[in-house]
């Protein structure tokens, strides 16, 4: 891949990444495209997602569906010791070590081990972050010794617009349940409005009477006020029933 390819590439995936307001969106193949997209671009053996759950700890990780068992397991290892368990205690990226240092095996020995074991040469971790929201963090995985190259960038970089698409589609996710409860309170207020003035006008009393008779056969019932409504706009209540001290049409 050309670096004029690669930078458009690249700029075409954050704009994938940013395209989360839509009705189906997944964010577990959000999350998976992050991993694809990080081996594409950085050369990486692996890469994956470890999200915190509500408590704080490390909770589910997610990868490509093409991963290799290895890095799944690295996934794994790295819930115990490794940089994501260090990126997401901290909140700030896990610079790239070299995992044949006596450095690495100190601090991770359980992880380096099995990493080098799959021919892992370095790994780093960078935060899925926004502010001061943490949702994970974001494991590569190198076959290569750290370079200079500005991978760690790059990644979080990826990362970044990955956890601005997910709190848009959260954000745009919650103002659609916000708009449609707020369209049926406005159609249940139409509803019991309309039940209303049918009832004043048949009984030749005031809305507010009809609205008491209303509430009192909701109570007695324990229907939902709107529920009522709606069987005296569709004549699925009679006169009587509504109010069994009143007699006439029904």
């Amino acid at each position: 891949m050309s670096q004029e390819t690669r930078e458009l590439r690249l700029a075409a995936t954050l704009v994938e990444f940013a395209d989360t307001l839509i009705g189906d969106f997944d964010p577990a193949l959000h999350l998976s495209r992050l991993a694809d997209r990080c081996v594409e671009f950085l050369g990486a053996r692996g890469a994956g997602v470890t999200l915190l759950e509500g408590s704080g700890r490390p909770g589910p990780v997610v990868h490509s569906a093409g991963q290799q068992p290895s890095v799944r397991e690295l996934l794994e290892w790295e819930q115990e010791s490794g940089p994501v368990r260090e990126s997401l205690a901290s909140g700030k990226a896990a610079r790239a070590v070299p995992l044949a240092s006596r450095g690495a095996a100190a601090r991770w020995p359980e992880f380096t081990a099995a990493a080098r074991r799959f021919g892992i040469a370095s790994t780093y971790a960078v935060p899925l972050r926004r502010h001061e929201m943490l949702l994970g963090a974001l494991s590569v995985y190198a076959p290569h010794p750290p370079s200079a190259g500005g991978e760690l960038a790059i990644a979080q970089t990826l990362a970044d617009a990955t956890t601005v698409g997910l709190l848009n589609h959260r954000a745009y996710a919650q103002y659609r349940k916000l708009a449609g409860q707020l369209r049926e309170a406005l159609a249940s207020r139409v509803r019991i409005e309309q039940a209303k003035g049918m009832l004043a006008e048949r009984w030749g009393t005031s809305p507010d009477g009809a609205f008491d008779t209303l509430r009192q056969y909701a109570r007695r019932n324990r229907l939902p006020l709107d529920q009522v409504a709606r069987a005296v706009v569709h004549r699925a209540l009679t006169d009587v029933q509504l109010h069994p001290d009143r007699s006439g049409p029904g």
